[in-house]
């Protein structure tokens, strides 16, 4: 399957299925940073917003996103990746409009629930996409291409609202309602260029059924063997930094930083510019040495905490920049596509979108709790530096039982 070729472009399927995935992580990335830079703006619409407030405007988006990780991941198991995805950008889409459409607190709320929803049938379809189809010496890589997309949105989201919103160009609505117009689109992309599968029938039982049950119960046990335990944990970790940063990092810059206007959206960008390089570089690094796989998470969960201490522990904004750069560089969209690679050597092979919403189901969590505890955090103590040396200390407590559990654990043999 991996060797499909399109006749009318010539192009192997794989290829044009990193090209889609990329440009939906671009979209969806969109949506989630174009509010972040403009919390002051919100803040004023609603009437007084505390941080608190403002910080669950992200963490009800990542509630419904969490909540869809396992049964998304099951649901493309069983039905088909094209057969969720669809519907779920559909959803997406309400959502947004909802949001765009939002007087009160509450109605934005909704909304960015059910755009969580919709957007957490993306993540199980895209990496059970890649795991299918991209070539092995070519996985790593081609997921930090993937995931590129990631930067660019929220590069493109951050940029885009201090610029139109925060010049006072545009209301913050309209960039909401160009976002709709982006989901209606790729929805139809995604309808086009992804197959249909041909999934097995489901009538007969007896024997076939009593199968699925004893290899559903072994999928459960392999879902939560020490390795894929410490994987979770070390994702919950990086994303809590991560998602720290896409949601507060423009506030923190404008309130607590001194910078100003367009600035603010153009240096909370370099976190994601700078991130594509990395993660090319040291994906292809990990492609080429597997073996040497988890030294290199290792390595950079370590760089990145660095990082981000030097970014925040300095009052000088070109040493603020620097951190900023450098953690981009190692940071989460670097380390990610060697963690979701290395995690395939893992995931049963019949349950790959149902081991990858595990995966993002923990991992994401933290983006929940995070955008309302950091605001809880700057209302009770007036900074938010706290939160992010609380996002360094669980960083450095994931990565040491990561690699704990890689020196000390027996690796499963079996193949899947």
């Amino acid at each position: 399957m991996m060797n499909v070729v399109d006749k009318k472009t010539g192009m192997p399927y794989w290829q044009k299925i990193v090209a889609v995935l990329t440009v939906g992580w671009i979209v969806i990335w969109i949506y989630r940073t174009v509010l972040t830079p403009i919390y002051p703006i919100i803040s004023d619409y609603f009437g007084g917003a505390t941080d608190s407030q403002l910080g669950s405007i992200s963490s009800f988006y990542f509630l419904g996103y969490v909540m869809m990780q396992i049964p998304s991941g099951m649901l493309v198991d069983k039905f088909g990746k094209k057969t969720i995805l669809i519907p779920g950008f559909i959803l997406f889409g309400l959502g947004t409009i909802i949001v765009a459409m939002a007087n009160v607190l509450p109605v934005l709320f909704l909304g960015s629930v059910f755009a969580g929803l919709g957007c957490g049938t993306f993540y199980g379809v895209a990496y059970s996409l890649t795991a299918e189809y991209v070539p092995s010496n070519k996985r790593s890589l081609a997921t930090a291409i993937v995931n590129s997309g990631t930067a660019v949105g929220s590069g493109l989201g951050l940029v885009s609202s201090s610029y139109f919103v925060g010049t006072g160009i545009l209301p913050w609505q309209s960039l909401i309602w160009m976002t709709a117009g982006l989901i209606a689109i790729m929805t139809v992309v995604f309808a086009k260029v992804i197959k249909k599968e041909q999934m097995k029938p489901v009538e007969q039982k007896t024997k076939v059924q009593e199968a699925q049950l004893a290899e559903k119960g072994s999928t459960i046990k392999q879902l939560f063997r020490p390795h894929m335990i410490a994987a979770y944990v070390l994702y919950f970790s990086t994303l809590y930094a991560y998602y720290l940063i896409d949601t507060w990092l423009p506030n923190f810059l404008e309130t607590e930083r001194q910078f100003e206007g367009t600035a603010i959206g153009l240096v909370s960008s370099l976190v994601f510019f700078a991130a594509i390089p990395g993660a090319l570089v040291f994906s292809r690094l990990a492609d080429q040495i597997p073996h040497k796989k988890v030294p290199i998470i290792i390595a950079l969960e370590l760089m990145a905490a660095t990082m981000l201490f030097i970014m925040v522990g300095t009052a000088n904004q070109t040493v603020t920049i620097v951190g900023i750069i450098a953690y981009g560089f190692f940071g989460k969209l670097a380390v990610e596509p060697i963690i979701i690679s290395w995690l395939s050597q893992f995931a049963p092979r019949k349950s790959i979108a149902t081991t990858y919403g595990v995966f993002n189901f923990f991992g994401m969590t933290a983006s929940v709790i995070v955008p309302s505890l950091t605001g809880t955090i700057s209302d009770i103590t007036g900074s938010k530096v706290y939160a992010f040396y609380l996002a360094i200390g669980i960083i450095l407590v994931g990565t040491l039982i990561f690699s704990l559990v890689n020196k000390f654990a027996k690796a499963p043999t079996e193949s899947y």
